[in-house]
Parts: structure tokens; C-alpha cells; sequence
């Protein structure tokens, strides 16, 4: 259907992973399938490159939620203040997992703590997703 190289799918893969792991849409598992479709001997660098992606996009909407005031509250920062950091390994789900993101830095998380537990999250779906493809096709 597409044509592209595998630089290509790779760079797209992570404009989509990131950009789905802010507040904007995106859905990088269908793009991940696509490499993984187009260029199967990708499999675990197109995984790392959707997870350095997609844990770049949840970083960056920590530090937003740094910027917020400090009077802001909502469902997400109450769900954060009661499991606490180890919450984040849900940061792939859709749509929580960004308020998860925010309101983690609105806590002010320990940012390096942050990253790493967002990038295992994120790094387990990416293996489910890509080993569920192999499986499945």
C-alpha cells in the first residue's frame, strides 16, 4: 500500500509514538504494525524506537504538568496521590495515561523515577503489541 524505507517507518514510527503520548491523537500501535508488516527483521528496534518515542511524549507532558499552578486538582491527580508514582506504569493507556503523565509532574515526581517507570510501561505494551502481531498474522 505504502511505500517507505525502513528509516523512513522508523522516523514515522516515532513522530507517532511520541506524539501519541501527549494530549494530541495518535495511534502508534497501528504504525508499529505497519513497520513490523513492511519490515519484520525491525521487530526490537522498531519496539525501541516506539518506546524511546512514546516515553519522550509522556516526559514532556510531566513537565507541563510541572507548569500547572498548584491549585489545580482533578481525578487523575487524586488517582496519582493515592497510588503514587508506581501508577505511571499505566501511562499507555489511552487517554488517562497523559493525565497520569500531567499529573505526576504536577506532584512533582521524581522526574528520573518518572521516566523509567513510564518507559517499562510503555516498553511492555510495545513487546504485547509487536509479539500479538507475530502471533496473530
Amino acid at each position: 500500500m505504502f511505500d517507505f524505507s525502513p528509516e523512513a517507518g522508523l522516523w514515522g514510527l516515532f513522530a507517532s509514538a511520541f506524539v501519541s503520548a501527549t494530549i494530541l491523537p495518535g495511534s502508534s500501535e497501528v504504525v508499529l504494525v505497519g513497520v513490523l508488516a513492511k519490515y519484520p527483521d525491525t521487530f526490537w528496534t522498531a519496539i525501541a524506537v516506539a518506546t524511546v518515542g512514546n516515553t519522550l511524549g509522556g516526559v514532556s507532558s510531566y513537565w507541563l504538568g510541572r507548569l500547572l499552578p498548584k491549585k489545580a486538582e482533578g481525578r487523575a491527580i487524586a488517582w496519582v496521590k493515592r497510588y503514587g508514582v508506581w501508577s505511571l506504569l499505566l501511562s499507555w493507556v489511552p487517554v488517562i495515561g497523559d493525565a497520569l503523565c500531567v499529573a505526576a509532574g504536577w506532584l512533582r515526581f521524581n522526574a528520573w523515577l518518572c521516566m523509567l517507570l513510564l518507559a517499562v510501561g510503555k516498553l511492555l505494551r510495545y513487546v504485547l503489541i509487536a509479539a500479538g502481531w507475530v502471533w496473530f498474522r
